[in-house]
């Protein structure tokens, strides 16, 4: 009736060893069957049949983020590697870090088969870093032109419940990419580009080359009104957060600013402020390296979005004023510049690179000319969508010379100040004049002393230049010479008063008014000596 006690006998523990022992022998043999009789691509089919068959009771999805999508680059990889960094775990017990070349951050990563545990919305998801040897193939290298070695396959699972597949897709992956950006911004190291003089044509990755931009201008150390600096910080706010008004109303979104003023007046300060106000790289274009129209076009189009691309000295990169290039064709010279018009930069080339349908290939860029000769530049180059904001870059003023002894000698109030200021607004001085001086004595009180002495000598020179125009009969001539200039926003003509002594525009007539093209209101362009005068067209 009850069974015998042999028949619940427990195997001892030498049979079970041996039974293991054969089984595994067993699966040994059949695997050693399997990889010498059938073919390769016959095992695959079976091995992914048993996976997918596993895989079929599981609730588990897997999304697989690779290094590269066929030869290209995968941008969702590197985005998921800024995005990992910040979460990785403190008592993480080994991680790979890195130092790139022109960073000044260190940047951690996981290392091989390490996996990290991220929570978005109360889901549970499970990142995973996988890299494995592979036979060596060559790809693509950035500069689109040779090809680099390749022996290691990169990527990584993003593991989750299924129910949550559409949720991952939609939402988590673009919260990755935004994350992301914000990281990469974060670590960003301002660079200064500038035209590679052995670049090739159709090597994009050469073309520039770069340094780190370390300026340390700042709006806070720029010797401008603070008026004049809140505008501009108040137009680069507005511009870049316009994203989507500037594709609303169908423009490409850019801004392009005009500086002009004498030599010395903080144009290329002004440059480095914005940039580092910004956190946008800096793209010197010298024109007169270029030779085609092309070769305008080509770099525009390797240039980053957030970005500052300036061109110095326009007046003297290229045949602007009046288009004379035409008038000048009728003489022939090898040493005309209309010569060879396929061996140049020409305005229409120049004027489709700022404002034409290559213009649009980008986004988030600012576009800065300079000049010391306003006057000198074709109207067409000046009209609103082109330069949309002028700022007249002027003599050294009492604030910015506040500023200045702020930034040198750490004070903003002596009992010589209101000495310096009065000679100031007598003497045509510069900020880099000033800056001149503050920096060639040590102490403070000497500073100030050869500062003073500076500005006499100067505003004594300026008197003696004006009583020799009055014994020649020329008193009078630089106020009342007026210039005529047309007006890009209408094409009205438009006068104003020249300085002979340096052919700088100096006040518009009285009652000449110019509209300003973003919300119409009347901007008046004010005379020498009163700092920047910004003018939004």
């Amino acid at each position: 009736m009850f069974p015998s006690s042999s028949a619940t006998q427990i195997p001892s523990t030498k049979t079970l060893i041996s039974a293991a022992a054969s089984a595994t022998a067993t699966i040994v043999l059949f695997r050693s069957l399997v990889k010498e009789y059938l073919p390769y691509e016959f095992q695959n089919y079976i091995f992914y049949k048993l996976k997918t068959l596993i895989n079929s009771f599981s609730t588990e999805f897997t999304l697989v983020i690779e290094e590269y999508d066929n030869l290209n680059h995968n941008n969702l990889f590197k985005a998921a590697e800024l995005y990992l960094e910040p979460i990785i775990p403190p008592d993480a017990k080994k991680l790979k870090i890195s130092l790139t070349k022109k960073e000044s951050k260190f940047s951690f990563s996981l290392d091989r088969n390490q996996e990290i545990v991220d929570t978005f919305n109360g889901v549970t998801l499970k990142w995973k870093f996988i890299s494995k040897q592979v036979p060596i193939k060559y790809i693509p290298s950035p500069d689109n032109f040779n090809s680099m070695p390749k022996s290691e396959d990169k990527f990584f699972e993003l593991s989750f419940h299924k129910k949550h597949k559409d949720m991952v897709i939609d939402v988590y992956l673009k919260h990755v990419i935004e994350k992301s950006k914000e990281t990469k911004e974060e670590k960003k190291s301002l660079k200064l580009f500038s035209l590679r003089h052995d670049r090739m044509s159709g090597r994009r990755g050469d073309v520039w080359q770069s340094v780190n931009l370390h300026h340390p201008a700042t709006f806070d150390t720029l010797a401008m009104d603070m008026e004049g600096k809140r505008v501009i910080m108040e137009d680069l706010e507005r511009f870049v957060k316009r994203r989507e008004f500037y594709r609303r109303v169908g423009k490409a979104w850019k801004r392009g600013y005009l500086l002009f003023g004498p030599p010395g007046t903080g144009k290329s300060s002004l440059i480095a402020a914005i940039a580092n106000y910004l956190k946008f790289d800096i793209y010197d274009l010298e024109l007169t390296d270029l030779r085609t129209n092309s070769e305008l076009r080509n770099l525009l189009i390797s240039t980053e979005n957030k970005s500052v691309l300036v061109v110095e000295d326009i007046d003297c990169s290229i045949e602007l004023q009046d288009r004379l290039a035409q008038a000048r064709a009728m003489m022939p010279s090898r040493h005309n510049p209309a010569y060879n018009q396929a061996n140049q930069v020409t305005l229409s080339g120049l004027l489709n690179f700022v404002d034409g349908l290559w213009s649009s290939c980008g986004d988030e860029r600012i576009i800065i000319f300079t000049t010391n000769h306003k006057e000198r530049l074709d109207p067409a180059l000046l009209r609103p969508g082109r330069m949309d904001v002028h700022i007249h870059m002027s003599y050294c003023t009492p604030c910015g010379f506040k500023l200045l002894a702020s930034n040198y000698l750490g004070f903003t109030e002596h009992p010589l100040f209101p000495c310096v200021e009065a000679l100031i607004e007598k003497a045509r001085v510069t900020p880099a004049e000033v800056g001149e001086q503050l920096l060639r004595y040590e102490e403070p009180e000497s500073a100030i002393t050869g500062l003073i002495e500076f500005l006499e000598d100067k505003s004594e020179r300026l008197k003696r230049e004006d009583g020799n125009k009055d014994s020649n009969g020329e008193s009078g001539t630089s106020e009342g010479k007026l210039a005529q200039e047309v007006d890009g926003n209408n094409g009205e003509v438009v006068k104003k008063e020249l300085d002979e002594s340096n052919g700088e525009v100096v006040k518009k007539e009285e009652g000449a008014q110019e509209p300003d093209g973003e919300n119409g209101e009347i901007v008046k362009e004010e005379g020498r000596n009163r700092g920047a005068t910004i003018n939004i067209q």
